[in-house]
């Protein structure tokens, strides 16, 4: 990946939309503006590997949590910078806080909505090597 600019992101900037999404159960609700067009990484550590995760890293501020916060329960492990949230209800994991971007939210791209986005773009990501490619992602929550 190429070198990265930090920018200064409006939420009421045109090039985004309001996407829209949650758990399975329905419990967890959030919104995110973003992009039509997602670019998304697949990330082939752990967690992510087994979960099927893909990423669309964004500023805190473009994520609003809707509804289920009583029924997120927390995951913390390794480091414990990431805080991984799943539905209490029905175990998945639509959103976290990142340890590549604790300033930021992960939001899994699988558990939006249909209707907003008009292509997904996924880059792979080397999450077992974390450490030496994690600064990749540092630009996604700026």
């Amino acid at each position: 990946m190429g070198a990265a600019m930090a920018v200064a992101v409006d939420v009421a900037d045109d090039r985004f939309v309001t996407h829209h999404g949650g758990c399975h159960c329905g419990a967890v609700r959030f919104e995110v503006d973003a992009p039509a067009d997602l670019v998304v990484q697949d990330c082939n550590c752990s967690i992510c590997s087994k979960a099927g995760f893909l990423h669309l890293i964004v500023p805190m501020a473009r994520f609003r949590l809707l509804s289920g916060e009583p029924q997120l329960i927390d995951y913390l492990w390794n480091s414990g910078v990431a805080r991984h949230r799943f539905c209490g209800v029905c175990g998945i994991k639509s959103f976290y806080v990142p340890r590549s971007n604790p300033d930021g939210i992960d939001v899994n791209v699988r558990c939006l909505d249909e209707g907003t986005i008009a292509s997904i773009t996924v880059e792979p990501f080397d999450g077992r090597n974390w450490e030496a490619n994690a600064d990749a992602l540092s630009h996604l929550s700026r």
